[in-house]
């Protein structure tokens, strides 16, 4: 599928592939010798990431006409991290890269990007699930909703970071060269690094060796940083809930509930 930006910048003479991704707007490319990896109006943090080794190098950026920007990536062969790669100690030290840059804290700030608290969380949870309601309510949802609203004071922590907001398997990429990244940097903000810990934690690591990963990712884990992991992993539970439903994703939407329920019962919130 070709489209005229595509056209404009690399003529006739590539193949064109749709990239997938929630945007629609990224693009596989490719002609002899040559492979990118295209995207309309990325943000400009991407070029720090790809400084940093932690997206695959920055090849240009070209601005069109009518102001969208058009940036182009090497394409690498690799594979997407599965479940069980994701407890390589690798992963830990990557994430603990990020959380710790301050030239990628300090370009975020720089773009504008304000802490985002708990209260602001829960705030547009609350919002997305009052039109939700209206269509499937379930009790599950609110017991989730109640529990954050609960907790949300506890919670409060007063050193953010980059966080990259959807830490699942399929965001982590290792090249042929053996070279990790961590991609698709669209939801980024600046937070609790809780919010990035709670997910990936929760999703993929067995909790009896929570400790040795969080001492490989550099952090003493002590009480109040598990309340606040489980705090985010719930208010991320239901995120990518209402998300799926406003897409009319219902089947994805039940997943991530059943997902949700087990993480619930497991701590007795319900």
């Amino acid at each position: 599928m070709k489209v005229n930006w595509l056209e404009h910048i690399l003529g006739d003479n590539w193949t064109i592939t749709p990239a997938g991704g929630s945007t629609g707007e990224a693009y596989y490319a490719q002609t002899e010798g040559k492979r990118l990896f295209l995207k309309r109006n990325s943000s400009p943090f991407l070029a720090v990431l790809s400084a940093e080794g932690i997206v695959p190098k920055l090849v240009w950026t070209k601005r069109l006409e009518n102001g969208d920007v058009i940036t182009a990536q090497e394409w690498l062969e690799g594979h997407e991290l599965n479940t069980e790669s994701m407890k390589h100690p690798r992963v830990a030290a990557l994430l603990s890269k990020i959380h710790h840059s301050t030239e990628l804290l300090d370009m975020l700030m720089r773009l504008g990007k304000q802490p985002l608290t708990p209260e602001e969380i829960l705030k547009d949870l609350k919002d997305n699930q009052r039109i939700l309601d209206r269509v499937d309510p379930r009790l599950e949802i609110h017991q989730a909703m109640k529990f954050l609203e609960s907790n949300v004071q506890q919670v409060e922590h007063h050193v953010h970071v980059v966080c990259h907001c959807d830490t699942n398997h399929n965001n982590w990429l290792l090249s042929a060269e053996d070279q990790l990244y961590l991609i698709d940097w669209d939801n980024a903000m600046v937070a609790d690094p809780a919010l990035d810990l709670g997910m990936l934690l929760h999703a993929y690591i067995p909790e009896k060796n929570w400790e040795q990963w969080l001492e490989q990712y550099g952090a003493v884990p002590d009480e109040h940083l598990y309340e606040r992991m489980i705090w985010y992993a719930v208010s991320q539970g239901l995120s990518f809930i209402q998300w799926h439903k406003m897409r009319g994703e219902y089947e994805e939407a039940a997943i991530r509930t059943e997902d949700l329920i087990h993480l619930m019962v497991k701590y007795q919130i319900i």
